[in-house]
């Protein structure tokens, strides 16, 4: 149970919900977008070429209804990538493409599948990290904190480690767990690189529950992503 906060920590926690609530998505969305150039492409080896090119052409037609906003035709090109060539990398970036869409025309059961689907099926652990913290958005939009925290239990890749403690963070504000926000807002804050911008983020989140990043220690060395 969270304790009983005061005044002065009840404004800093409504500024950071405010925070969040106004620039929350367009974070999650954006930045965690940049990331998936860091996620690795293989399987291509694996694909005969007519199947490639089969799957490629379903691919476009899941990007240009994502494009022109149309669900139905969306959600058929999204089923039949499913159906016909779920284990490819096209699969994936049709399942994240799909789940944006979905998500941005307000469709959140449905993105969240989509998400799902990606987070538990890629091979490629890129992928499935960049879904399973897209899901979480999906989840935090939801009010479905516990949730959330047991998708950000699960094991992580090293890179993605620092964005999933963030997040943690945020689930924690949210729920009014100031020291357990402040204690994986460190973490984060500890494991960004110095030039990242994200780390400018986690700073602010730190300053606004009345927190001196200055102070904040090393992090542990056990990965905090790692499903026990």
């Amino acid at each position: 149970m969270a304790q009983h906060l005061d005044l002065e920590e009840q404004e800093q926690l409504a500024e950071l919900k405010h925070f969040w609530s106004r620039y929350g998505d367009l974070i999650s969305w954006t930045l965690i977008a940049v990331l998936l150039a860091f996620a690795s492409w293989n399987g291509y080896n694996y694909w005969q070429r007519s199947q490639a090119t089969q799957a490629s052409a379903l691919f476009d037609e899941v990007e240009r209804s994502a494009t022109a906003g149309d669900l139905p035709r969306l959600e058929r090109a999204w089923a039949d990538m499913q159906d016909k060539f779920g284990s490819t990398t096209y699969a994936q970036q049709a399942g994240l493409l799909a789940a944006k869409t979905l998500y941005a025309k307000d469709k959140l059961d449905a993105a969240k599948a989509a998400l799902t689907r990606v987070a538990d099926k890629s091979a490629d652990e890129g992928y499935s990290a960049v879904a399973r913290l897209r899901l979480v958005a999906v989840l935090v939009q939801q009010k479905a904190y516990d949730e959330a925290l047991k998708q950000l239990s699960m094991s992580w890749p090293k890179s993605f480690e620092p964005l999933a403690q963030d997040r943690r963070g945020d689930v924690f504000a949210l729920q009014g767990k100031k020291a357990e926000a402040i204690a994986e807002y460190q973490k984060a804050y500890q494991a960004f690189n110095e030039q990242m911008e994200y780390r400018r983020l986690v700073e602010v989140k730190l300053t606004a529950l009345g927190a001196d990043p200055a102070a904040t220690k090393p992090a542990d060395a056990t990965p905090t992503g790692a499903a026990k």
